[in-house]
């Protein structure tokens, strides 16, 4: 099985998706005084790992900003699917929806078939998180195939104040070919 994956220092693509009660956008770009993004892909509102991954996260998004970093995620699932898991989400940036499978695969990122019916109706993507820099390029990249493996939010943000403030290049360009 041969997969794509986005390589580190690559140009980002532009992922432009509706958002919950913001105007569609283009993911890969920061809004604001931000020059950072921050583009989660969660699994959806079957997850519960996915649930508590994203409302941990909204306790970050404050040094995140300080360090010039915007906060954005996204899903598969549909606007009403957002609209219901909204009850159990309690995050401080924006959601967006309707991730197709095609965007999922130019982004490398694992995509899943639901278990049944009552898990979900569409595939959807595993976890990703991609750090875009002021250059559009890949700055930091985590892609798992399972929920259970996601960076510590601690480290991460940690890690990207000391690359932040330390001018740290990209890591993982090295070529194999």
């Amino acid at each position: 099985m041969t997969t794509f994956k986005l390589e580190a220092g690559a140009p980002f693509p532009s992922l432009t998706k509706s958002g919950l009660n913001v105007a569609d956008r283009d993911l890969s770009k920061p809004q604001g005084n931000f020059d950072w993004q921050m583009l989660v892909v969660y699994r959806g509102r079957h997850c519960p790992l996915c649930t508590r991954y994203m409302n941990e996260l909204s306790a970050y998004t404050a040094r995140l900003n300080a360090i010039g970093i915007d906060v954005v995620a996204v899903s598969g699932d549909s606007l009403a699917q957002l609209e219901e898991h909204t009850s159990r989400l309690n995050v401080n940036f924006p959601l967006f929806y309707g991730l197709t499978t095609e965007e999922m695969k130019s982004l490398g990122l694992y995509i899943s078939h639901p278990r049944s019916e009552q898990e979900t109706d569409h595939p959807f993507a595993e976890p990703g998180l991609f750090i875009i820099n002021e250059q559009g390029t890949l700055q930091v990249v985590d892609i798992s195939n399972n929920p259970f493996v996601r960076p510590d939010l601690e480290n991460l943000v940690s890690g990207l104040e000391w690359i932040r403030s330390n001018n740290y290049p990209i890591r993982g360009t090295y070529a194999y070919s």
